[in-house]
């Protein structure tokens, strides 16, 4: 049966992030908070800090995505997405130029979790968004952040 209140949920997620022509490694936290609306039917809002590990050719980056989602909720997981707003500042390189970025952008978010073993699972989140505007290195670029890792959800009744 599942819980009529808040649940919130976190982990550590390991993935990629590509803005521009280059795949960079993504590794970093997030968390969640679901609050039900009907039955089976949620309202979640999102947070996943993206650490972009430093290379030998540029430095580290951070990309902060936060996202308001509607979602479907089962016993053992659920399923979200919305819209989302990020943050970030970090290396990119386009066609013809390398650099670093930074700014605000907007896009959307879909995450899912399963649990398979009471409060702890698994989770799947991708993110979409519009970066790059103004910049001569990404002009009008779309980033896709995908990551999976693990997550521990708690509920309140």
């Amino acid at each position: 049966m599942r819980v009529e209140a808040a649940e919130l949920s976190a982990g550590v997620s390991l993935g990629w992030l590509q803005a521009g022509i280059v795949p960079r490694l993504a590794v970093g936290p997030h968390a969640g908070i679901a609050w039900p609306i009907q039955r089976d039917l949620l309202f979640t809002v999102h947070d996943l800090c993206t650490i972009l590990p430093a290379t030998q050719e540029d430095g580290v980056g951070v990309y902060n995505q936060t996202s308001v989602d509607l979602g479907y909720a089962w016993k053992d997981g659920n399923v979200s997405a919305g819209p989302s707003v990020a943050l970030y500042l970090m290396p990119a390189c386009g066609i013809t130029l390398c650099g670093r970025v930074g700014g605000l952008a907007v896009g959307g978010h879909a995450q899912t979790n399963a649990y398979v073993a009471g409060p702890l699972g698994v989770s799947v989140s991708v993110n979409v968004d519009w970066v790059g505007r103004g910049s001569l290195v990404l002009p009008g670029y779309v980033s896709v952040v995908v990551v999976a890792g693990p997550v521990f959800r708690w509920s309140a009744k």
